[in-house]
């Protein structure tokens, strides 16, 4: 019992610093980073202030590699892939829910179709229970050709804004949170003797934000696979659904505050801005990384993520039937995508249960 207290208490405690050194220090560095090197806004937005919102997801499958001889190597991708439904189901299911989205097309026929092309690729090259150099370096070409599209599309949605936008309204709100806001201020202005200020010494705040990152990673994933074995459970299960959630949760929390404020387009477009970003360099990615360091292949738990793998596909086309509908994702079509997820996990968690030995 202690192991079990003990481990999910570090998950949680590690997840909340994740989000205060992620959103108030990473992400505000690279803003400035991206405002130096003068990159276009949407350019911008699915490359550097997408790392920094999956940061802790990347973090968390590069140590999972290499943890351990690559024995949990399947956490990262559970997370990756169980971060993906969560932004789907979730986030785009709250934010329909506080407030209906009208769609433009550019996403619909854009993104959602890279989006798609991802999760196929995916699909694809996990089946055989291997992935290869080839394969790897295919999600970040794949991702490249995204930029280069996002580059040639000028009026593309300028997620720097959304940032903007939903840091203005989290900050609001967290002045009516009490000891929680409080607590969080005192944490952060620690950090910040570390960090300095995010947005004059940008660079320092960048590589210490970092350092931060693949600590709290480090321990994120170690405490996951002790949780899972604490509960006997598979750690891809913890990973699909505990890590995933937690991890972008604080994209949830910024997705309803841009949704309140009658921007529900941008919180459709964040979500699946951000899930182009984590399966094809997520991914991508950590596997290269593996195979640079000596290891031929990277072998995957196809019977462990086939499953969510084939339901993240599946969102992708229920998303896109909801969004053809008069180009508008309604209250009750974001109460189905949140009760989809509800089902999700119960049957992961069920599914995957092992009695204790």
């Amino acid at each position: 019992m202690s192991i079990i207290v003990g481990s999910l208490a570090i998950i949680i405690v590690s997840v909340y610093l994740l989000s205060i050194i992620t959103d108030e220090y990473f992400i505000v560095s690279l803003d400035e980073i991206s405002k130096r090197l003068r990159l276009p806004n949407n350019v911008a937005g699915a490359s550097l202030m997408a790392m920094g919102s999956s940061a802790p997801e990347l973090a968390i499958a590069i140590f999972a590699l290499f943890a351990a001889g690559g024995a949990n190597s399947d956490v990262g991708i559970g997370t990756i892939v169980g971060s993906a439904i969560f932004n789907i189901l979730v986030i785009t299911g709250v934010s329909a829910v506080a407030n209906p989205a009208h769609i433009s097309w550019k996403v619909v026929t854009r993104d959602i179709v890279m989006y798609a092309s991802g999760v196929v690729l995916l699909l694809v090259t996990i089946y055989d229970g291997q992935i290869t150099l080839l394969e790897a370096l295919l999600y970040l070409g794949v991702y490249a050709i995204y930029l280069l599209v996002l580059y040639k599309w000028d009026a593309y949605v300028n997620d720097s804004d959304v940032i903007g936008m939903v840091e203005e309204a989290i900050e609001d709100e967290k002045c009516c949170t009490g000891v929680y806001y409080r607590v969080t201020t005192a944490i952060s202005k620690g950090l910040g003797f570390l960090t300095g200020n995010a947005r004059k010494s940008y660079l320092r705040a960048f590589f210490v934000s970092i350092a931060f990152v693949a600590i709290i990673s480090y321990a994120l994933a170690e405490s996951a696979v002790a949780f899972a074995e604490a509960i006997h459970v598979p750690a891809v299960v913890v990973a699909l659904t505990v890590l995933a959630a937690g991890t972008s949760v604080p994209d949830m929390f910024a997705s309803i505050a841009v949704a309140k404020q009658g921007r529900g387009d941008m919180a459709v477009a964040n979500a699946v801005g951000s899930n182009i970003f984590d399966i094809l360099v997520g991914l991508g990615l950590p596997w290269i990384l593996a195979m640079a360091m000596g290891s031929g292949v990277v072998h995957v738990d196809t019977a462990g993520l086939m499953t969510s793998a084939l339901l993240l596909f599946g969102t992708v086309i229920l998303l896109f039937v909801f969004l053809l509908t008069k180009l508008r994702l309604s209250r009750w079509e974001g109460w189905a995508l949140l009760g989809i997820y509800a089902a999700y996990v119960v049957y992961i968690w069920l599914g995957n249960a092992q009695p204790a030995l």
